[in-house]
């Protein structure tokens, strides 16, 4: 692992790590952090993530020694983004997520699982819903945005970051929390937190793993400003921090770091 101090507010810091399970691993313990950081407060409110990299931290969270640091009674969670499947489908990050982590923690309650609803007739449906449901939880008017208190994203080879994915209408939407996006290339509905809602978060961490993600991951921290291609690069928490945990794999086309 690439030693790193803790970044303050305002900062990004990329840390490198050998493998999938040393980068897991760091993350479950930036999570349990987060979490007792939160304790004084009585909640502890985070946006999970799909993907095959985020499947390694719940797996990890969900057993010891991790899963006896945080208090799960604490945590509200809620997604970044779905795809627009059914909830028992094999490709929705609600279900991942709930297979790895949250059928192994019997102290939750129904009402701290967040997922959005993907059920409702149409996809701008369930992003109202969403929206509303994130207004309510956080207490936020018209214009304000909610600060989650740890957001966890992943990076595409393509750029891309929950579901804003490159020269889609998300990027173009600044008055909303929550976007039902069409994505062209996959020729489905993907419905997202917005750029404003994750750059709002007081914690955000990229987790990336796979030489797949090596050009996107170089482009969109070393590269020019160009968020229409790599989207990620909209994700900029000026009043929190901003972690990038990477594989060597991952880390394996970046010049400066």
């Amino acid at each position: 692992m690439m030693a790193a101090p803790v970044p303050g507010p305002g900062d990004a810091r990329l840390e490198r790590f050998d493998d999938l399970q040393a980068l897991a691993r760091h993350a479950a313990t930036l999570f349990v952090e987060t979490a007792q950081a939160t304790r004084e407060r009585g909640r502890f409110t985070v946006a999970l993530s799909g993907g095959s990299t985020p499947r390694a931290l719940y797996l990890l969270l969900a057993g010891p020694p991790y899963r006896a640091q945080v208090d799960w009674t604490r945590v509200q969670f809620y997604w970044g983004d779905e795809r627009w499947v059914p909830a028992d489908d094999a490709e929705c990050n609600y279900r991942m997520a709930r297979e790895t982590l949250l059928d192994r923690l019997p102290e939750l309650r129904p009402e701290q699982v967040h997922r959005i609803r993907t059920e409702l007739p149409q996809p701008a449906e369930a992003a109202d819903q969403y929206e509303q449901q994130l207004r309510r939880d956080f207490g936020v008017a018209a214009g304000q945005l909610p600060r989650f208190d740890l957001i966890l994203l992943g990076l595409g080879p393509d750029g891309h970051t929950a579901s804003l994915f490159p020269h889609t209408e998300a990027l173009r939407v600044h008055d909303r929390l929550v976007v039902a996006n069409y994505v062209p290339k996959l020729a489905s509905y993907r419905i997202t937190l917005s750029a404003l809602v994750l750059s709002a978060a007081a914690t955000v961490a990229f987790l990336v793993a796979g030489e797949d993600k090596a050009a996107a991951l170089a482009a969109v921290v070393e590269g020019p400003g160009d968020p229409q291609t790599y989207p990620a690069q909209l994700v900029r928490p000026a009043n929190g921090v901003l972690y990038w945990l990477v594989d060597r794999a991952a880390a394996a086309a970046l010049k400066r770091h």
